[in-house]
């Protein structure tokens, strides 16, 4: 409905930020057409409500336009525009011009520097949020309580346990513990940065809890190996009478997997149902046929996607193509590569997949028909790497890599570990090794793969007392599982190993894993 035809300039503006704070974005910017059908020209309290109306529509041309005119009429310059400008191409995942327009303003305010930072944070730019973080120390600007959870955000992306800490710190000196959103931070920080006793330490004090805080701690149990802790968790959430959602079940189908619980999964995947009215997703799916292929229920795993009224993407064929390569089903495991070839050509994980697998068999013919296959598509694989934190400073290490300036001291120290568990038991299981050699040209291989370099950085690098804490972005193979898990034996250290999968916490020769991951 149109406002009545002598309404000026203050009315349109009243309405329209009516209607945004209302949620009636269509309307807030149907009512500015109609504003400039009649000639009134917008002024600065117009387009903030607009700016954020097109934000949460994911309209970037609208964005665009209201940018576009708030130049020409000369209106960059009020700091609540630009800071609702910055914060709109924020919300709407395009760091790139929020900061360029954050990079143009003569003047910022602690929102200014927060829509920045959370912007950033909500589209991964993980460093870039920290580096914005740290300008706003130098900068003098204190944080407000959304700054610090965007950050710890980042914090967990970019697995900066260290810095994650420190603003822990700034976070009690500021007085913003309270503050749900800046607890549920901290515990899924600290979760995933894999400091679990950090994560319970901080969910057992805060006063107030709500679902994200409840599976922000049930998914970090899962990741770090405590399955069975995690649906203790799950029992406890029920019994507080909070409400589980989407993201609650696809932790707790993740803990069954990865503590082989098929009974407690499948009853879990049916209450999410028939207790909750919640239709299960890819993710869901993914989750329950890796529990299923890992157990070795290959059949069952099929049946239940043949069953499926949901889209199914190429997570789910992904998780049975992993059953698959645990189990040596090549016939099946080919099925599964087909079927994410045609959701995502592009994807390398089907032909590692099915290479390891070929390899693990010595079907080397197959293992060159499939690199060459890939190399005709052009698919090029994700090079494996891992990195290890030392005083605030990432170590990268790639495979057999001698880049890093401690190179002679890290080779020399690999050496001595493999010799030392090789003394302590260790046979390398050359069956992980991806190229038809000779048994020591395979052995020799596994010994330099990224994470042991890290592993064997860690111990020259990280004093005695602390974990070494390794990430890798690629899933562990299992000869380096085993390794780490004896290096951790012989040198008595706690080494903290996080793969693409999940965390592995090893320390007197077992893992946190239970060696099922």
């Amino acid at each position: 409905m149109a406002l009545p035809a002598g309404a000026g300039l203050v009315a349109y503006n009243a309405a329209i930020s009516r209607c945004a704070r209302a949620g009636l974005y269509p309307r807030a910017l149907a009512l500015f057409r109609e504003m400039r059908g009649r000639g009134l020209r917008a002024d600065e309290y117009t387009l903030p409500p607009l700016l954020n109306s097109s934000a949460l529509l994911r309209a970037p041309p609208a964005a665009a336009t209201l940018h576009a005119l708030l130049l020409r009429a000369g209106l960059a310059s009020h700091l609540h525009v630009a800071n609702a400008l910055v914060d709109a191409y924020a919300k709407l995942s395009r760091p790139g011009a929020a900061r360029a327009v954050f990079d143009e303003m003569p003047r910022r305010d602690v929102v200014t520097w927060t829509s920045l930072l959370t912007g950033l944070a909500r589209a991964g730019a993980h460093d870039a949020a920290v580096r914005v973080y740290r300008g706003m120390a130098a900068a003098g600007v204190d944080p407000d309580e959304f700054a610090v959870a965007g950050v710890l955000s980042s914090c967990a992306g970019s697995t900066m346990l260290e810095l994650g800490r420190s603003v822990h710190a700034a976070a009690v000196r500021l007085g913003f513990l309270p503050f749900l959103s800046v607890g549920n931070s901290l515990v899924s920080m600290y979760a995933k940065t894999g400091a679990l006793r950090d994560a319970r330490t901080v969910f057992d004090a805060m006063r107030a809890r709500c679902t994200i805080t409840w599976t922000a701690l049930i998914v970090g149990y899962a990741q770090n190996g405590r399955g069975r802790q995690s649906l203790e968790i799950y029992t406890d959430m029920v019994r507080s009478g909070c409400r589980p959602d989407y993201v609650t079940f696809i932790g707790l189908l993740f803990a069954c997997s990865h503590a082989g619980l098929v009974d407690a999964g499948r009853a879990h995947f049916r209450s999410m149902v028939t207790d909750y009215g919640i239709a299960p997703g890819p993710d869901h799916y993914a989750c329950m046929v890796d529990l299923l292929g890992r157990a070795g229920r290959l059949e069952e795993a099929m049946d239940l996607l043949n069953r499926s009224s949901t889209e199914l993407d190429a997570t789910v064929w992904k998780a049975l193509l992993g059953g698959c390569r645990v189990h040596r089903n090549a016939e099946l495991a080919e099925r599964a590569a087909e079927m994410v070839w045609r959701l995502d050509p592009a994807d390398a994980v089907p032909y590692v997949m099915l290479s390891n697998l070929y390899s693990r068999e010595r079907r080397w013919g197959d293992v060159a028909r499939i690199r060459a296959l890939m190399k005709s598509r052009g698919v090029t694989k994700e090079p494996g790497c891992s990195w290890v934190g030392v005083n605030g400073v990432m170590h990268l290490f790639h495979v057999e890599d001698r880049g890093h300036p401690r190179a002679a001291e890290i080779y020399r120290k690999v050496e001595e570990m493999m010799e030392r568990i090789r003394a302590g038991g260790y046979v390398p299981d050359t069956d992980w090794a991806l190229q038809d050699e000779a048994p020591d040209g395979r052995e020799r291989g596994l010994a330099y793969h990224s994470e042991r370099l890290a592993v064997a950085f860690g111990l020259l690098a990280v004093p005695a007392a602390a974990p070494i804490r390794v990430f890798k972005n690629l899933r562990v193979c299992g000869d380096c599982h085993a390794a780490i898990k004896m290096v951790a034996k012989v040198y008595g250290r706690e080494i903290i190993l996080r793969d693409a999968n999940c965390f592995h916490h090893m320390k007197d020769g077992a893992c946190s894993c239970g060696d099922y991951w």
